[in-house]
Formats: structure tokens, sequence, C-alpha cells
């Protein structure tokens, strides 16, 4: 299985010129940017993908700037929420008051959740496949331990064995990020 690199090892070879790295960058960070927009500011859809666009339009702009490599999510954070805010106050969708009506602890309880499900998906990504696809068809499927034996072609006791042990590499993977 690959490596995957990390945030700063991304970065880096953005700024090196790597057209690959920049495409990594922007699948890794897509849905963040995306959910940021849809969840913490409910932005609607056609919104959404403008600020998303210019998100990245500015990051490959402004790359240069990022003082650390290893800040690249919160500088994207960022950036994305103060996008997003300039979109709600132009838009004649929201009225001033409804923009003032924006609960910043609401905003800033939706980003630390983003990040988490961030980090949970990456640290099932370093895993790899077989765990991956088995807590995917367990915990976000909702399927029987006898769906993912059939589909699988294991024993429905067998799947409760491999989503303990998945679970224990996703925990030590996630223990190294801290």
């Amino acid at each position: 299985m690959a490596e995957i690199a990390t945030d700063a090892q991304l970065v880096s070879r953005c700024r090196s010129g790597d057209p690959a790295a920049w495409n990594e960058l922007v699948e890794r960070f897509s849905r963040y940017v995306f959910a940021i927009c849809v969840q913490a500011f409910r932005l609607p859809p056609e919104d959404a993908e403008d600020v998303f666009q210019e998100v990245f339009a500015r990051v490959y702009q402004h790359l240069d700037r990022l003082r650390s490599d290893d800040s690249i999510r919160p500088w994207i954070a960022q950036l994305t929420r103060r996008l997003c805010i300039d979109r709600l106050r132009s838009s004649g969708r929201e009225g001033p008051a409804e923009l003032d009506d924006l609960d910043p602890g609401g905003v800033d309880e939706a980003l630390a959740g983003l990040d988490d499900a961030l980090t949970v998906r990456a640290s099932l990504d370093a895993v790899g496949d077989p765990c991956r696809d088995i807590l995917d068809r367990f915990f976000c499927r909702d399927e029987s331990y006898k769906s993912i034996g059939d589909a699988l072609g294991l024993p429905a006791g067998t799947i409760a064995s491999r989503i303990s042990r998945c679970l224990g590499k996703v925990r030590a993977e996630l223990e190294g990020r801290t």
C-alpha cells in the first residue's frame, strides 16, 4: 500500500510545481470545503459551488503566503469561512439580520465536527481497503454482519472479529495523528 502524504508534504510538493500534488490537495480538501459551505453556513448548492471554486483559486494563487505547510487545513477553513460570509452578505436571499443571527459557536462546532470527520476519513484511508470496506458497510450503510458476510463471502462471525480488528487499526492510526 502506498504511503499517504501528510498535509505538509502535499503542500511542499504543490509549491515545487507538482501538478499531481495539486490534484491530490483539491481531492483531499474538496469535501471539507463543500461541507463548510453547506453544513456550517447553509449556502444553497449554487452558492456553495461558487465559494468552492473561489477557495481553490485563492489557495492556488496564494499558497506561497502560507507560513507553515502544516497549517493548510485551518488556512483553507478560514478562507472558506470568510468567503461564505462574503457570499451571505452579498446575497439578495439573506438579509443583514439573518447574517447577524448566524451563530459563531454553531459554525465553530460544525467546523470542529468536519475536522473530526476529515481526520477519521484520513485514518480509514491509511488502514486500507479491507478495513475501510467492512467499516463503511457496518457503520455507514448500516449493513448486518450477515449481509456483509454474504457480500464478502465470509461467515458472519468472522465479520464481527474483523470489525473489531479494523477498529483497533483505526484507533492506532488516530492516536498516531494526535
